[in-house]
């Protein structure tokens, strides 16, 4: 997983467009952005930044963000485990 392709799996599991930005820091918004060091993952709000987390690795930093926001749907009931089928011939 890489910036370039996080936003489509994110839609994949109902996370909206706007809620992130990837390579920009966007209020309102869980932002991915590179710089010399990383990248950082955080949330901004009104200009500041909560939740601030730093990686080396563009892979780590994209799983860091997808599993955040994959627990926030899964806890919202958003997503979930698949149902069971019926055992057939039971």
């Amino acid at each position: 997983m890489n910036a370039e392709s996080i936003q489509g799996w994110l839609l994949a599991v109902g996370v909206p467009a706007e809620v992130v930005s990837v390579g920009a820091e966007a209020d309102n918004a869980w932002c991915l952005v590179a710089d010399d060091e990383g990248f950082e993952v955080f949330w901004r709000e009104q200009g500041n930044r909560y939740d601030w987390a730093r990686f080396t690795s563009e892979d780590v930093a994209c799983h860091y963000l997808f599993g955040r926001l994959v627990w926030a749907q899964v806890v919202r009931g958003a997503v979930g485990l698949l149902p069971r089928q019926a055992a057939s011939g039971a």
